[in-house]
C-alpha cells in the first residue's frame, strides 16, 4: 500500500515510512508550524512533553532568528520499543529520571513531535560545549525506554522556500 505525504510530496511505502523519516524532513523544510516546547504538567500521565502551539509573529520578525556561531541543531529520535505498551514504557523512563533530566536546564527545544509508528523526534538548539550533557542526559534516562539516534540538523526552509520561489517559475 502507498501513502502520500502529508505534505504533498511523492508517494512512499508504509515500511518506507517506519523505516525513514521523509515526511518529517518535508514538512520541516516546507514550513509545517512547529510546536514549542511547554514545562507546563500534561493533561495524562501518560503523555510525555506538553505541546503548545507558538505565538503568532509579525511577519518582519518571522526570519531566522540569529544565534551564536557555536550552537548547532540536533535532532533526536526516541523510537518506541513497540514489544511494550505505553505506559511501561514511561514508567521506567519515570524511574530513570528522564522526565526530569531531559532536556538539560538551559538547552532550547525547537520541537518536539510525535510521529506514528516511530516514536518521539525532538530538535534542540545545542551549544557545542554542552553536546556531552545532552548525550549524557540520553544515555543515563532514555535508554531501555527509547532506542535513538542522533542527527546534526541545519533550518533549511528559508533557501528552500526561495529556491521555489525563483526556480519553480
Amino acid at each position: 500500500m502507498l501513502t502520500a505525504c502529508a505534505v504533498g510530496r511523492p508517494l512512499l511505502s508504509s515500511s518506507m515510512l517506519r523505516r525513514g523519516w521523509h515526511c518529517a524532513v518535508w514538512a520541516a523544510l516546507l514550513g509545517a508550524a512547529p510546536l514549542a516546547y511547554s514545562a507546563e504538567p500534561a493533561v495524562s500521565p501518560a503523555v510525555v512533553p506538553t505541546l503548545v502551539p507558538p505565538q503568532s509573529t509579525p511577519p518582519a520578525a518571522a526570519a531566522t532568528p540569529a544565534t551564536p556561531d557555536d550552537t548547532f541543531l540536533l535532532t533526536i529520535f526516541l523510537r518506541h520499543d513497540e514489544s511494550r505498551p505505553l505506559p511501561k514504557i514511561n514508567d521506567q523512563l519515570r524511574a530513570q529520571g528522564f522526565f526530569k533530566t531531559f532536556p538539560p536546564p538551559g538547552i532550547e527545544v525547537v520541537s518536539w513531535y510525535v510521529m506514528m509508528g516511530i516514536g518521539q523526534v525532538v530538535t534542540l538548539r545545542v551549544p557545542a560545549s554542552r553536546l556531552r550533557e545532552v548525550n549524557r542526559a540520553i544515555e543515563t534516562t532514555a535508554w531501555g525506554g527509547y532506542r535513538t539516534e542522533f542527527y546534526p540538523t541545519y533550518d533549511y526552509k528559508a533557501q528552500a522556500q526561495q529556491m521555489r520561489a525563483t526556480d519553480g517559475k
